[in-house]
């Protein structure tokens, strides 16, 4: 995730966007937003934009155990 601040103001009143890349599906999304937003309305675009798209895994695999070394 980043944030790139400072393209012009569009019409409806966004300064910033919003970059977030699946680095397993190698997929970015790019989301206009206010640079004013609070983490709460930032967690709620994260639910109405990405995980409506992708979901939420059922599982996790880490190999960062000792067992997988």
């Amino acid at each position: 995730m980043n944030f790139v601040v400072g393209p012009p103001l569009t019409r409806r009143k966004n300064n910033a966007i919003w970059v977030v890349v699946d680095r397993l599906t190698k997929v970015a999304h790019f989301i206009a937003k206010r640079n004013t937003w609070t983490l709460d309305q930032l967690a709620r675009l994260y639910l109405e934009e990405i995980v409506r798209l992708h979901g939420i895994p059922h599982s996790i695999v880490s190999d960062w155990d000792t067992r997988f070394h």
